[in-house]
């Protein structure tokens, strides 16, 4: 399968969870035939039973409801929780269970974000089901209508029919029956767009298209992500477009964080990146989760962070969208949160204290390490 550009398709930017959280509670709701779910993080609490609920209704009502969620990052859900969602006709499957016959595999984690209804709606993005995604962190989703939803549904069919996803009961397998179905229809109005994904250091289209595009960018190059420890040839990518003039800026989690020591060694690279020009901005009001990006007028958005966990390790998935339009949106969105963030001057930070260089030196060197256990 591979990453193809499809036109007519319709994309709606729902930032922060006031606005998806009930776009995509009404297309569950509206559920006829089937619903497909795949989550990295899923943890017991107020969201979750809300989110159970919704799921269990569906199933009530004869819908095909398919829950996959990873090894690890469903760990937080309780056996009650899982009962529930069995005992409700909820068919639920976990990625990569944790095995100690497989130590190096354990790594590998579905960090994707999925919400397919009935084959002709999807939504994808950083979200979990946890609470702290209520109001404690700022989340940016996309709601997607067109044929590009079909990729999305290959997607999560190739999980949901791989040897490292587990559940109980009789072993379904969704490849064949995915060939019946019919393809959603194209909107003449409609744009272009493309899902692309990534599986690791073994298959990284993200990244590729990512540095693809910064290379041929010619007026803006705007990146939010949460956690930012970047590859060699990303920072140096990033420069060099500083340099040839284009207007960098990332968009980054401030002093809010539920790992502070990623942002310490990421902030290791603030220096250099500061001094070839791109303008570097910590957002304030709370944790910052969101991963998206506009170069031009091209947009990605969903999973993917800039960090070595998710480009060596881990199942990620973007939505990619080429138009002008949308892309003013995302620019708009940027520029909101800039305004709500703290820019870095390049002046102070050279001043910055030497405990904050130990932070940084000491959070990279244990990054560094944990990149060489491939």
């Amino acid at each position: 399968m591979q990453a193809t550009w499809k036109d007519g398709n319709r994309f709606e930017l729902l930032p922060e969870g006031k606005r998806f959280w009930p776009a995509m509670r009404e297309a569950i709701e509206g559920a006829r035939h089937r619903l497909w779910v795949e989550l990295y993080l899923m943890e017991s609490g107020t969201l979750a039973d809300r989110f159970i609920e919704l799921l269990v209704a569906a199933a009530s009502r004869g819908v095909e409801v398919k829950l996959m969620l990873d090894g690890v990052g469903s760990m937080g859900l309780s056996r009650s929780d899982r009962q529930r969602l069995r005992e409700g006709g909820v068919e639920l499957r976990f990625f990569n269970p944790l095995s100690v016959t497989r130590l190096g595999g354990n790594l590998m984690r579905d960090h994707r974000k999925l919400v397919i209804v009935d084959g002709s709606t999807a939504f994808t993005g950083g979200f979990g089901i946890v609470d702290e995604f209520i109001d404690a962190w700022y989340e940016v989703a996309v709601h997607i209508q067109g044929p590009v939803v079909e990729d999305w549904m290959r997607l999560f069919v190739h999980v949901w029919d791989s040897p490292l996803t587990r559940g109980e009961g009789a072993r379904t397998r969704l490849a064949s029956s995915l060939q019946a179905l019919p393809p959603p229809e194209p909107s003449a109005a409609g744009v272009r767009g493309r899902a692309i994904w990534g599986r690791g250091h073994r298959y990284q289209a993200i990244r590729i298209s990512l540095q693809s595009r910064i290379g041929t960018s010619r007026r803006r190059l705007w990146l939010c992500t949460p956690y930012f420890v970047p590859t060699l040839s990303l920072r140096r990518a990033l420069a060099g477009a500083a340099r040839r003039g284009i207007d960098v800026r990332l968009l980054l989690a401030g002093g809010h964080h539920d790992h502070p020591g990623v942002r310490y060694a990421g902030q290791r690279f603030y220096g250099r990146l500061l001094k070839a020009g791109v303008k570097i901005y910590e957002f304030q009001p709370n944790f910052i989760h969101a991963k998206f990006s506009v170069i031009d007028d091209w947009v990605s958005l969903g999973s993917c962070n800039f960090d070595h966990w998710s480009l060596q390790w881990n199942l990620e998935a973007n939505q990619e969208i080429d138009n002008a339009a949308f892309a003013t949106e995302v620019s708009r969105l940027f520029e909101r949160n800039f305004a709500t963030s703290r820019r870095i001057d390049a002046a102070s930070w050279a001043q910055r204290p030497w405990w904050q260089r130990v932070r940084e030196w000491l959070f990279g060197t244990l990054n560094a390490w944990a990149t060489r256990l491939k």
